[in-house]
């Protein structure tokens, strides 16, 4: 399978550092993948956490309102 340039969208080896069309860079290091990597898992992690304060939030709504019913 042929490595699609980014910028020019031709065809290249799946191991070529420079597209064969534009010349451009094509090649990702791997410092920058593994920076990705992580990036992706700290997003997944404040996703979670986000999701877990909104339950938590909503929770607190609802005992808010049931205290309130009850005193009326």
């Amino acid at each position: 399978m042929a490595l699609e340039c980014p910028f020019c969208a031709q065809p290249n080896a799946d191991h070529a550092m420079v597209c064969n069309s534009c010349a451009r860079d094509i090649a990702i290091p791997a410092s920058l993948i593994a920076e990705r990597d992580g990036l992706i898992r700290k997003r997944e992690a404040v996703r979670e956490e986000l999701s877990r304060a909104k339950a938590e939030l909503e929770g607190f709504k609802i005992g808010k309102r049931r205290i309130l019913l009850a005193k009326t």
